[in-house]
């Protein structure tokens, strides 16, 4: 069974910070691009940032530029995404996906996915 597994969510002040982290079993992530996405309640779900296989390229979305920072430990199984400077805005379910592909693919676009975790819940709040 193919699964992946987030975690580090939780309550933070505005200003503060949270890494989250995202787990692969069943798979390596080698071979797979990896998308950060968030969820607010009433809203869409939306692609935060995301990176390639080999971790040459990120993109992010402009909400979260300069304050987030995405990056993977291939050997292992691990993406993270260091959130900085965090705001109320920020507050939603955030997922990690996966994407077959090698090379520059990156991909912050849902349904194009393969693989979701459940989501970890961040709370912004004073």
């Amino acid at each position: 069974q193919l699964q992946l597994v987030e975690s580090g969510g939780g309550l933070v002040q505005p200003g503060g910070s949270l890494r989250l982290s995202c787990v692969a079993s069943g798979f390596t992530l080698d071979y797979y691009a990896i998308g950060w996405f968030r969820q607010a309640p009433g809203k869409e779900r939306e692609g935060v940032s995301c990176i390639s296989s080999s971790g040459g390229r990120t993109n992010y979305a402009d909400s979260v530029k300069g304050r987030f920072i995405i990056s993977r430990d291939n050997a292992k199984n691990m993406v993270y995404l260091q959130m900085n400077s965090l705001k109320p805005e920020d507050t939603a379910v955030y997922y990690c996906a996966a994407i077959r592909g090698r090379g520059a693919l990156c991909v912050m676009t849902p349904y194009d996915m393969d693989y979701w975790g459940k989501g970890t819940l961040v709370t912004v709040s004073s």
